[in-house]
């Protein structure tokens, strides 16, 4: 079975309120877009009406038909590009209103053609008007004439239209591309900072609203502090740091600290991510990189604020692609350049955010460019209860609720995860139509985010469930009876997520481990392996995470830790991520052959040592595991009545602290 460290970490504390600014109407803006509507309408209209002429449109039989030309009210026909005939009427047939009916209003055109008609062929129409006029005499035979009418508009949108539509379309995908800024293709190089100033701060957080974190707000105040009253430290000689650089694990409340600073303090905030500089477009990034400090001297003193900072900050000659002219690097080249360069930029500081601080480019944390690092570091005890009493404030909890317990039983949780436990429990009570969010609701919330959701239906064999219960009862025993090794705090066999079944223990907040400590850390997660070896004779696949875990640690232990006899004090663990790319081991083959060696020999040691246990107290091992086939979850009250209590007294119980906390492993079945 399949032990899963699922312990989270972090801390972003402090959701803002739902408080906002009411801000004044703005009037819309007018797209220069409608302006190339109404002209491509206006285009189409002159092709298509005849503008300024009231002439009706008559059909070609009906003109055959009517006694217009014997009865001599036809002035002159003027055939127009051999394909269509304006037919003008005498003047004084017009004043008698005889035709009045044709037009709209009864309104006769008094100049002009007073119908025009479409004739098809040229000659079959003159043919046509030879046979009707046949009979009249050659004086009041109607005289034809010919002419010839360009068609500017048609000819002009002809040749526009085509460009028309490639420019449109070419904008169109230059748009998308540069995600949809202001000003076309003269905007690509702006910057996309988002400004926030007296006149539109709409950022309502402070540092009230940030729980724990109390260490990296007294740095970040000193700035917020410094912009405010500058003389107080220039009076003495000093200067203000130029950056700052927020490096922690994901969720433990970076931008949360930068959202504070652009509610403190009283200057222009330009708030933006590494990613933005970016683009398909070379050059784009530096551009914009000086558009940005060019913003930034015009309102100075002021603060920018770079979220994920790795995206364009990785150190340079390290990527995979050899020798290309990459944009980042650029990008970032300039940056340098605008931070620390020939010309000074006084009143600008920078602030940075990222949880890779180890790949960032050395120029770029010199002192001169951030010459801080702040580390916003997982919260301990007393800070994840800060955090939760902020987070239960817009809950309906019980009375009395106990936050040390919640705290306690979090541990490694971030802010960001703490949010999602008070969620899931608000989640989880309503589900239950509760009326209140009560201390049950708030475990079952982190079992479900640590472990996963709760598979009833799944279906297990009687023998696989046996062996999951003997696994587990074998990570139980072994961790019980092992000083070192996290004291067990329940056991369960319900399936859970990937799990098939999950041990949950109280490990300690400590900041170093010893060799004891993790070797006896190996043999707890070997024990289920063992157990089902020495009761079924036979192992399955579900230890496959426990085997992952177990021989990375020795791994760690003999290359990292300088932990191993033959090897002694080496470790070739690269902080510095110098050896990312590189093609050759930092140690020979033979060096490779001692590691190998004593890898597998602290993970033989270690299974050994758990069998031995679980053969000295097999009694118990059975007792434990038919027990978990018969309730599915048992807790440590139970492994006392079978083992009695842990025979070792811990330091932390010794002097009375109250720190316990809950890391799961779980079981499942690959």
């Amino acid at each position: 079975m399949m032990n899963e460290n699922m312990s989270q970490g972090g801390r972003n504390p402090v959701p803002p309120g739902n408080n906002r600014q009411n801000s004044p109407m703005k009037k819309p803006k007018v797209s220069i877009y409608w302006l190339y509507i109404a002209l491509f309408a206006i285009f189409i209209g002159m092709q298509f009406f005849h503008f300024g002429s009231q002439a009706v449109e008559m059909d070609y039989g009906d003109f055959l038909r009517k006694e217009m030309i014997q009865s001599g009210d036809i002035e002159k026909i003027v055939v127009i590009n051999l394909r269509e005939a304006d037919i003008y009427v005498k003047p004084e047939r017009i004043k008698e209103g005889k035709y009045r009916e044709y037009f709209k209003e009864g309104k006769e055109p008094s100049s002009g053609p007073q119908f025009i008609m479409k004739i098809g062929d040229a000659s079959d129409f003159k043919t046509d008007l030879t046979e009707l006029q046949k009979d009249l005499p050659l004086m009041q035979r109607i005289p034809v004439s010919y002419g010839e009418r360009k068609d500017f508009w048609g000819e002009t949108l002809s040749w526009i239209l085509p460009f028309a539509l490639l420019i449109a379309l070419w904008m169109f995908f230059f748009r998308r591309m540069t995600g949809g800024a202001g000003g076309g293709i003269f905007s690509v190089g702006k910057s996309r900072a988002q400004i926030f100033d007296k006149e539109n701060n709409t950022v309502k957080v402070d540092f009230k609203d940030v729980a724990g974190l109390e260490e990296a707000k007294i740095e970040i105040k000193e700035i917020v502090d410094f912009l405010k009253n500058p003389d107080k430290y220039t009076d003495l000689g000093g200067k203000i740091p130029k950056g700052a650089l927020l490096v922690g694990p994901p969720g433990t409340g970076k931008t949360l600290l930068a959202k504070a600073v652009a509610g403190e303090a009283n200057v222009p905030f330009f708030s933006m991510s590494g990613s933005d500089f970016v683009e398909m477009f070379v050059g784009v990034g530096a551009s914009r990189v000086r558009d940005l400090f060019k913003q930034a001297k015009d309102k100075s003193p002021c603060i920018i604020f770079i979220d994920e900072i790795d995206a364009i900050g990785r150190a340079r000659g390290k990527n995979p692609n050899f020798g290309t002219n990459d944009e980042r690097e650029n990008t970032l080249n300039q940056l340098l350049t605008e931070m620390d360069g020939f010309a000074t930029n006084v009143g600008i500081i920078i602030l940075a955010a990222t949880n890779r601080a180890d790949i960032l480019d050395k120029a770029l944390l010199r002192a001169g460019r951030f010459d801080r690092q702040i580390h916003v570091e997982l919260p301990d005890v007393n800070e994840r209860k800060e955090i939760f009493q902020v987070h239960l404030r817009p809950l309906k909890i019980e009375p009395g609720l106990d936050t040390d317990f919640l705290a306690r039983q979090t541990p490694g949780f971030s802010g960001a995860d703490i949010a999602n436990v008070c969620n899931e429990a608000a989640l989880i009570a309503a589900r239950k139509d509760k009326k209140n969010v009560e201390k049950q609701d708030f475990l079952d919330a982190v079992d479900r985010i640590v472990g996963g959701l709760e598979r009833k239906n799944k279906i297990i064999t009687q023998q696989e469930k046996r062996t999951i219960a003997y696994h587990e009862a074998g990570h139980a025993t072994v961790s019980w009876m092992l000083e070192h090794a996290h004291p067990l705090l329940k056991v369960t066999i319900i399936p859970r997520g990937r799990a098939l079944g999950a041990a949950w223990y109280q490990p300690e907040e400590r900041q170093i481990t010893t060799v004891e400590q993790l070797f006896e850390e190996m043999c707890a997660t070997l024990g289920g392996r063992a157990a089902e070896e020495m009761i079924f004779h036979t192992i399955s696949t579900g230890a496959l995470n426990d085997l992952e875990r177990v021989t990375k640690q020795a791994y760690a232990m003999v290359s990292y830790y300088g932990m191993g006899k033959q090897l002694g004090n080496m470790s070739f663990y690269d902080s510095s991520g110098q050896t990312e790319y590189a093609f050759t081991k930092p140690y020979s083959d033979k060096t490779s052959e001692e590691i190998d060696k004593e890898a597998f020999g602290l993970v033989a040691k270690a299974y050994l040592q758990a069998k031995e246990i679980l053969l000295n107290h097999r009694e118990g091992l059975t007792k434990l595991a038919e027990l978990l086939l018969e309730k599915e979850v048992i807790f440590a009250e139970d492994l006392e009545k079978i083992f009695g209590k842990r025979p070792f007294k811990k330091e932390d119980e010794i002097s009375g602290s109250t720190e316990k906390v809950i890391a799961p492993e779980g079981a499942s079945n690959i």
